[in-house]
C-alpha cells in the first residue's frame, strides 16, 4: 500500500475513537488464522457497534488478512449486515398476505407519518429502525409487527403508537 492509501486509511480509522475499535483485537485474534471466518467475526463486531462501519470493516480486513474489498462485498452482500447505524428498536412490519389482506399497509402508512421515517429508515434519535419483511409466521395474529423480539398482532391503525411509546 502506497503512503498516501496508509495515510488516508489512518484518517478513516480516525472516526471511531482507538478505544472503541480496541474492541474488535479480541475477536480479530480469535479468528485471524481460520480461514472461512470472516462471517463470524462481521457478526460479533456489528453486536458491539450495531452497524459495520468503513473503519471497522477496515480493521477487520487488516486483521484476517483480507482487502478491505473482500469484507466490503461480504457485508454489502448479505442483508443481515448494515453500514448505516439503525435504531435500538427494529421495528419489523409483516406485509404478507394475511397483513397485507387485514390492513398492513394503513399500520405502516401510520407509523411512518408519526415517525416521520420510511421503511428503512432510521429516527434521528436513533429510537427505532422501520423495516418491512414477507412474513414473520404469525398469519392468525395479522396485521402483526415486531419490535426486536415483542410480537404483536391484531394491530389497528389507532393503536399502534400506544404499543411503540412502550419502546423507550
Amino acid at each position: 500500500m502506497s503512503a498516501v492509501g496508509q495515510e488516508r486509511m489512518i484518517e478513516v480509522v480516525d472516526r471511531i475513537p482507538e478505544e472503541e475499535l480496541a474492541k474488535l483485537d479480541p475477536i480479530i485474534a480469535k479468528y485471524a488464522h481460520r480461514p472461512g471466518y470472516l462471517i463470524p467475526a462481521l457478526k460479533e463486531a456489528q453486536e458491539i457497534f450495531g452497524y459495520l462501519p468503513q473503519e471497522v470493516q477496515t480493521r477487520i480486513a487488516h486483521g484476517l488478512n483480507v482487502s478491505p474489498s473482500y469484507v466490503y462485498g461480504v457485508v454489502s452482500f448479505y442483508a443481515f449486515f448494515t453500514m448505516v447505524p439503525r435504531g435500538r428498536h427494529t421495528i419489523r412490519i409483516c406485509l404478507g398476505t394475511a397483513c397485507y389482506v387485514k390492513g398492513a399497509p394503513e399500520i405502516l402508512a401510520k407509523i411512518e407519518q408519526e415517525l416521520c421515517i420510511g421503511v428503512g429508515g432510521t429516527t434521528p434519535d436513533r429510537r427505532f429502525t422501520l423495516v418491512e419483511v414477507r412474513c414473520l409466521g404469525a398469519c392468525g395474529l395479522a396485521p402483526v409487527m415486531m419490535v426486536g423480539e415483542d410480537t404483536h398482532g391484531n394491530l389497528e391503525p389507532g393503536t399502534v403508537m400506544d404499543i411503540l411509546d412502550q419502546y423507550k
